[in-house]
């Protein structure tokens, strides 16, 4: 007898079934096709935090995972424009906004492709979790093919800008981008909001190594880099000391090619 194939394979982009459901709870809930409109009557669609992902995951994560908080191993990702409280000042409100869609556009696409989801977006910089709701045991090394495609893309975006937004001395904007991997701690930490988000020393430190990464760099905390071998091992190091940690932090170093 043989045993029929889960219903999403791994990796797959457009799923047709809520990814993070049947990860997490192995229950296939529709969010494309005809099967999905009944579920759509009541309420359940598509995430804004990954469309692979449906709004049981991103509102319900008491249902989803039979308490309120969990400690679950994942990365995070922050990212940041450079740059960008300069530009503020120098030109108009509409232009400003038209950036910070771009910036935020061109990283969701990057995070997505990975199989993360984009957890909170805060103006000119967002936070990223890979490792759940989708499962990813590679979460280290797809956070930072995430942040290679961030810099890529938000690269090329943001030259092709008009010379109007350049910052001092003709510096171009770009994107710094921090990644730490561990525990931490998931769930929904508001009585006013149901959304569930990540927090803990994990991603503080992630925040940290953000506000210190230049443009064109990402910076990872020594955990990542020792779970992606292949995409770190040959990165830079350098030795930081952060706002908040006592200890001096070893990082490496990536810079977009």
């Amino acid at each position: 007898m043989t045993t029929a194939s889960p219903p999403v394979p791994a990796n797959q982009s457009n799923a047709s079934i809520c990814r993070g459901c049947w990860d997490q709870m192995r229950v296939p809930i529709p969010i494309r096709g005809p099967l999905a409109l009944p579920f759509r009557a009541f309420g359940i669609t598509r995430s804004k935090m990954n469309p692979d992902i449906c709004t049981i995951c991103e509102r319900s994560f008491q249902y989803v995972k039979k308490q309120r908080q969990i400690t679950a191993n994942a990365t995070i990702l922050f990212a940041d424009i450079r740059g960008f409280t300069d530009l503020s000042e120098r030109i108009e409100a509409v232009k400003l906004s038209e950036i910070v869609s771009l910036f935020q556009d061109r990283c969701a696409q990057a995070v997505w492709a990975h199989d993360g989801i984009v957890n909170k977006q805060m103006g000119d910089g967002l936070m990223a979790i890979f490792n759940f709701p989708i499962v990813r045991k590679d979460h280290a090394g797809a956070a930072i093919m995430a942040a290679l495609d961030i810099q890529r893309s938000c690269a090329a975006a943001l030259n092709s800008l008009n010379p109007d937004v350049d910052g001092p001395a003709g510096r171009r904007l770009g994107v710094g981008v921090g990644i730490h991997t561990g525990d931490v701690q998931i769930g929904e930490f508001s009585s006013f909001r149901s959304d569930f988000t990540a927090i803990g020393g994990v991603v503080n430190l992630a925040a940290r190594l953000e506000s210190q990464a230049a443009a064109g760099e990402i910076l990872l905390s020594s955990e990542t880099a020792t779970h992606a071998p292949d995409l770190a091992g040959a990165a830079e190091e350098r030795l930081l000391a952060l706002k908040g940690i006592e200890q001096q932090v070893q990082a490496r170093v990536l810079v977009k090619s």
